[in-house]
C-alpha cells in the first residue's frame, strides 16, 4: 500500500525550519498527528523550549484541542496547559473567530486540523475564520495540508445558498465537496480573502481516487462521532438527520451508520429503501438504545447502512432518501428538529445544514428521488470550476 506524506511529516522532517525565528499560533486538535502518530505539538516542542521558534499559542476547533467535548457543547475561553505550558484558546465558544488579542505578537498561525470531506464539518470554517482575522493583521497562514478521508474526486452538492450561512456552511461550498482543507484555502483566498497570505505545504503520495483506509494514510478520531472512515463516508448525507428528531446513532458505537427512532418498524423502513435501488448500499432492519442524545434509553428500530461499493454510493441521495422514507411512512410521528442550531435562531437546522430550503420541501413533498440527484448534480456541477482553480 502506498503511503502518504502530510504536510506536518514534511514539516517535521525539515525541523520545522520554516518557522525558526518566529513567533507562532498552532490550530489544531487530537488528530493532528504526524505518520508516527506524534501530535504537532510534541513534535513543535522541542524546538519551542530551544529557541528556534516560539509556540504562541494553540487554538482548538469544535470538540476542544483534545476533542475531548461532544457536538454543539460551549466551551473554555483559554487557559494554560499545564503538561507544556503552552495558552490554549477554543475557537468554538463565545469566539469562533480568533480575536485580535488571541493573534497579538503572532508572527504566523499554522494550521493543522483533519478534515473529513463534508461542508458541515466546522473545522473548514475555523479555516476561513483564521483566514478572516489574519488577512488585516498581516499575519501569514499556513495551512498542513492532508488527504481527503473520503477521497478527492466524488463531489455531491447541493451548494450552499448564502441567505442560509451559518458555521456549518459559511461561504458556497458543495456539501460532498471532494477537496483538501489546503485546496479550500485556496478557495476561500482567490473568493474571499484576496490579500491574506497563504501557504499551503502539499501532501504527497496521494491519488486523488483513494480513500484514506486506501493509501496509507494514519487514522485518528477526527471528532468524538467520527470514529472510522467508513463513518465519514456516510456523513455527509446521514449527518441531514441532525436537522430531525429522529436519532442519527450518537450514542451507540456506530454513529450515522445507525439510524431510527422508537415509533419506526425498522423491517419495514428497510425494505422501503431496499426497493429504491439505490446504488452501492443496502440497509438491514436494526434496534437499539442511545445511551446519550435524541432517544436517550429509548429502544429505537430503523437501519444500518451497509456501503457495498464506495464509487458508486451517493451519500447525499441516501440521506435524503431515509429521511423522505420515514416522512412518508410515519407523517404524523416525524418532526424537524427545533431551534436553535449551531448559534442560528432564525433558520431551520434542516435548511442550515442542506443549505437551502428546497431539500426539505423535496422530501416533504415526497419528490422523486430521480429528481433529486438531478438537481444535486446540476448544483456540484456549477461548482466545478472552482474546484479545478485550485488543483
Amino acid at each position: 500500500m502506498p503511503v502518504v506524506r502530510n504536510g506536518l511529516d514534511a514539516w517535521a522532517a525539515a525541523e520545522f525550519s520554516a518557522l525558526y525565528g518566529k513567533t507562532v499560533g498552532v490550530v489544531c486538535n487530537q488528530a493532528t498527528i504526524s505518520f508516527s502518530f506524534v501530535h504537532i505539538i510534541d513534535l513543535m516542542l522541542p524546538y519551542h523550549q530551544a529557541g528556534k521558534l516560539k509556540i504562541g499559542a494553540a487554538f482548538g476547533p469544535q470538540h476542544g484541542i483534545w476533542g475531548h467535548t461532544q457536538d454543539n457543547m460551549i466551551e473554555w475561553e483559554g487557559y494554560t496547559d499545564p503538561r507544556t505550558g503552552l495558552l490554549f484558546y477554543s475557537l468554538y465558544g463565545e469566539h469562533r473567530e480568533p480575536t485580535p488579542a488571541m493573534l497579538q505578537g503572532l508572527d504566523a498561525l499554522v494550521f493543522d486540523v483533519p478534515d473529513i470531506g463534508t461542508r458541515y464539518y466546522t473545522f473548514i470554517w475555523t479555516l476561513a475564520l483564521c483566514m478572516k482575522a489574519c488577512e488585516p493583521l498581516g499575519i501569514p497562514v499556513y495551512v498542513l495540508d492532508r488527504p481527503n478521508p473520503i477521497s478527492g474526486t466524488q463531489v455531491e452538492g447541493g451548494v450552499l445558498d448564502p441567505a442560509f450561512a451559518s458555521f456549518v456552511g459559511l461561504y458556497p461550498l458543495p456539501i460532498r465537496h471532494g477537496m483538501t482543507m489546503g485546496e479550500i484555502g485556496m478557495y476561500l483566498k482567490r473568493r474571499f480573502f484576496p490579500k491574506v497570505s497563504l501557504t499551503v505545504v502539499e501532501v504527497s503520495g496521494w491519488d486523488r481516487a483513494q480513500y484514506g483506509d486506501e493509501c496509507g494514510a494514519v487514522w485518528a478520531m477526527p471528532s468524538p462521532n467520527m470514529p472510522t472512515v467508513d463513518t465519514a463516508v456516510v456523513y455527509p448525507g446521514m449527518c441531514l438527520i441532525e436537522g430531525t428528531k429522529l436519532s442519527e446513532g450518537r450514542g451507540t458505537t456506530k454513529p450515522f451508520e445507525t439510524f431510527g427512532a422508537p415509533y419506526i418498524d425498522g423491517w419495514k423502513l428497510c425494505a422501503g429503501l431496499d426497493a429504491e435501488k439505490l446504488p452501492g448500499v443496502c440497509f438491514r432492519p436494526v434496534q437499539f438504545e442511545p445511551t446519550f442524545q435524541k432517544c436517550k434509553e429509548h429502544i429505537c428500530q430503523g437501519g444500518f447502512i451497509h456501503v457495498t461499493d464506495r464509487r458508486a454510493f451517493h451519500s447525499m441521495l441516501t440521506g435524503i432518501a431515509v429521511i423522505r422514507e420515514i416522512v412518508h411512512l410515519y407523517p404524523d410521528q416525524f418532526k424537524w428538529l427545533d431551534l436553535p442550531y449551531e448559534y442560528e435562531w432564525n433558520l431551520m437546522p434542516i435548511d442550515i445544514l442542506a443549505g437551502n430550503s428546497w431539500v426539505r420541501e423535496a422530501i416533504e413533498a415526497y419528490a422523486s428521488l430521480s429528481s433529486i440527484r438531478d438537481r444535486l448534480q446540476a448544483e456540484a456541477d456549477g461548482f466545478a470550476e472552482w474546484r479545478e482553480l485550485v488543483y
